[in-house]
Formats: structure tokens, C-alpha cells, sequence
């Protein structure tokens, strides 16, 4: 598909109004990039509204501007639509959908190769490592200065989508881009401190919940969190605080799966993996996204049902690892 990085920035040059929405239950990148290219659009000198389902999440509340985020839409009106982050039009929610009906173009900005590659135009780069990294690359277009809350904002989205640059798909033009955005004048060190190490309380505490729920076999090692594990710890939603990527760093682990079992008899599933295992596929197969190395999705069915239903994709990923490495 066509990179529309021209026309994307003749159509916010052309926007008075400008609407960024990005995906339910936002990480790092997703509110990095939003938050990133928000400040940015507004130096310009448009008129900017950022919103998503939920709001930001609180430990990502050090990223200038995060006050500016719309937690619901119902009512407005834009030029223009930006989408950065979703792979597909479901996974903006409610904003997204609101929006949508009342913008007369959306872009869709992405780094997932499973993007459905919805909207008007497409900045879909699967080579990037984050969302964060496409935002950065559309501004040097505009030949706009990167503005410390800027930098701020983007450095968070590359440092967590990439976990502190040690995923596979990490290579020297990501440090390249780090090294700008901290000369920008984003601090390295306090983002990986405030993202990547600091914890509540609550999140150890989970894991202490969860971790009689882990079971190991054959390179797939699960974990289990339960809606009573989350009112045990005081939690407002459902959340595996981390634990999938702290289970895939065992030697033995080739795959970590964490089932977060839901009240409405659905089970999200948030999986990661070593080099070589690409979970993103199986991710995709139940209706979900991401990356090889780290993707999920919301499964309809009791936690049995959905376990049946995935653990046997996840063996023949092993397989097909095992395969290729051997």
C-alpha cells in the first residue's frame, strides 16, 4: 500500500480543526504518539482535540498535555481525523467511532502490519517500531522543530514499544531517532525510569495473586487473572500489571500467555515472545493485533473454552519456531 506522507500534510495545512484518537486500553506508544503529534499539530497553530476511550492511564501522566485528553466524545465536528496506533477501526472505540461519522477525512497512522488500512489516507509503516517513530518521521515533513513536550511525548512511545530498546526489531536508525528526540530535549532516563522500572504496590501484589495460576509446558508458560484477583488489590480495571512480560524472560520460555478473564464471558489475552515465535499471527486468527513479538486479543467463551481454543495455536507457533531455529 501507498505511504501517503504528501497528501497527509496537505490535508492538516488545509484543517482547521483537527481531531487524534488512538486505541482502547492505551499503552505507552498510543498515548506517546497521540500526545506527541497533538502538541506538535497545536504549535502549528491548529485547533486540536486528542481524545480515547478511558483516558490516560496514570503512570503515563508525566507526558506534557495529558490534561488536554478527551475521555468521550458526543459532540463536535473536524476537517480531519487522525487515527494513530489502531490497527483496525474497532480497536479507537467509542471516540473513534464518533469521530469518524463527524470528520470529513481520516488519516490512519500505524506501525502494526495487521492494519486493515482503514480511513481516507495511510501512513502505515511496518517497518517502524512505533507509532511514535511514524509521528516523528511525518513531522520532519513539516519541517517543524521537535519541542521538548514533543520529544517528551514520542520518546515514551518508542522507549515502551520497544521495551527500553531490546526487542528484535530495534536497529540503529530506532537509537538514531532516540538520540534526536533527547537532544529535543526528552529525558531518557526519566521516561525508562517512570515507564519501564517504577511500579505500584498493587501491580507486585497481583502477580502475587496470579502467580499460583502459572503453569509451564513445552516453551508456553500461562498465567491466569481473574476479576477477584483485581478487586483483591484494590485495582479499578482488569490489567495483568506487566506479569506477561516479566514470564517471557525465563529461559525455557519461548511464548508467555496471560489470560485476564472478563464479566461479560470473554477473556483477553495478552501474549509475548522470543525471537523467532510470532504470536501476532495467532493474535490476528482470533480477531486481535500486534507484533511477532507481542500481540492480543478478546476472546468470546468461558476461560476453559478460550484455553482450548488457543493453547494448540500457540503449540503449532512453537513448532513452526522450533522448525525454522532447527
Amino acid at each position: 500500500m501507498t505511504t501517503n506522507w504528501n497528501e497527509a500534510v496537505v490535508a492538516v495545512k488545509d484543517a482547521d480543526s483537527i481531531l487524534i484518537v488512538t486505541h482502547l486500553k492505551p499503552d505507552g506508544d498510543a498515548i506517546g504518539s497521540l500526545l506527541g503529534l497533538a502538541i506538535s499539530l497545536r504549535e502549528m497553530g491548529k485547533r486540536v482535540d486528542a481524545a480515547v476511550d478511558g483516558g490516560v492511564p496514570l503512570y503515563l501522566r508525566f507526558i506534557p498535555q495529558q490534561s488536554t485528553v478527551i475521555t468521550d466524545l458526543a459532540q463536535g465536528q473536524w476537517d480531519l481525523m487522525i487515527s494513530v496506533d489502531a490497527s483496525d477501526e474497532e480497536r479507537t472505540g467509542e471516540v473513534g467511532k464518533y469521530g469518524r461519522a463527524h470528520s470529513t477525512t481520516v488519516i490512519n497512522l500505524d506501525h502494526h502490519a495487521t492494519n486493515t488500512y482503514f480511513g481516507n489516507l495511510h501512513l502505515v509503516v511496518p517497518e517502524a517500531v512505533s507509532a511514535s517513530e511514524v509521528v516523528f518521521d511525518w513531522l520532519l515533513r513539516f519541517e517543524h522543530p521537535v519541542s521538548a513536550e514533543a520529544a517528551t511525548a514520542l520518546l515514551t512511545g518508542l522507549v515502551t514499544d520497544t521495551l527500553a530498546f531490546r526487542t528484535s526489531h530495534v536497529v540503529p536508525r530506532t537509537l538514531a531517532v532516540a538520540h534526536q528526540l533527547m537532544l529535543a530535549g526528552g529525558s531518557l532516563v526519566d521516561i525508562i525510569n517512570r515507564t519501564m522500572v517504577s511500579k505500584p504496590l498493587s501491580d507486585i501484589l497481583l502477580w502475587k495473586q496470579a502467580f499460583p495460576s502459572v503453569e509451564y509446558s513445552e516453551g508456553i508458560i500461562s498465567a491466569v487473572v481473574t476479576p477477584a484477583n483485581i478487586q483483591a488489590v484494590g485495582l479499578a480495571e482488569m490489567s495483568d500489571a506487566g506479569l506477561v512480560s516479566m514470564l517471557v524472560g525465563a529461559d525455557e520460555v519461548h511464548i508467555a500467555i496471560v489470560f485476564k478473564v472478563q464479566t461479560n464471558n470473554s477473556v483477553e489475552i495478552s501474549m509475548r515472545s522470543k525471537v523467532g515465535y510470532d504470536v501476532a499471527a495467532v493474535a490476528f486468527a482470533l480477531g486481535g493485533g500486534g507484533h511477532k513479538p507481542a500481540a492480543g486479543a478478546t476472546v468470546m467463551g468461558t476461560l476453559e473454552e478460550v484455553k482450548a481454543q488457543v493453547m494448540p495455536m500457540l503449540q503449532n507457533v512453537v513448532m513452526q519456531g522450533k522448525q525454522v531455529s532447527g
